[in-house]
């Protein structure tokens, strides 16, 4: 298995499904790193020098260690429940979320909706949401009224690698671009 499937297999195992490797998460989404490095080196050729690679390069900045490098976990993107001890924070006035064209007619009348995670996933400034967009086909910004949002009572957290976290954004606060 290549580095970056190595990657992907770590982004399963934390943010969806420990049980392939027969781990468990605690309640705030950690991971033990011993019982984690066991659980892939079963199937593949893995370390803590391969896992602390994915962690040191990962451009999403996706996982952390504790203090002693003795668990790890997601900062976000979970589909299972976990608490991630985030601090509710006041947005910024305006946020972006980008996403692919198929998606457009459904956010129109819906929202965005976190589906199968646990939050709605925003971005701070318009390239990082163009990014995000272009993930998923041609790429569709919308700019979140984040600032009445939170002044009407909605929710903010930012995870440890900055992205913004809500668990909806209603239809009236979202202006496409």
């Amino acid at each position: 298995m290549h580095f970056k499937d190595i990657s992907k297999f770590l982004s399963l195992i934390l943010r969806h499904k420990p049980e392939t490797i027969g781990i468990c998460l605690d309640e705030h989404g950690w991971a033990n790193v011993d019982e984690l490095i066991a659980g892939i080196a079963k199937s593949h050729t893995f370390n803590m020098d391969i896992l602390e690679e994915i962690v040191r390069t990962d451009e999403k900045q996706r996982y952390s260690f504790n203090e002693d490098r003795t668990l790890i976990r997601a900062n976000q993107g979970h589909s299972v429940p976990v608490d991630l001890e985030l601090e509710a924070l006041e947005p910024p006035k305006e946020l972006w979320h980008g996403t692919g064209e198929k998606y457009v007619s459904s956010i129109d009348v819906q929202g965005l909706i976190a589906k199968s995670r646990l939050y709605v996933h925003l971005s701070g400034d318009k390239e990082t949401a163009g990014k995000v967009g272009a993930r998923h086909g041609k790429p569709v910004l919308y700019i979140v009224k984040s600032g009445q949002m939170y002044r009407e009572g909605y929710k903010f957290y930012r995870s440890v690698n900055g992205v913004w976290l809500t668990k909806e954004v209603p239809v009236d606060y979202l202006k496409k671009v």
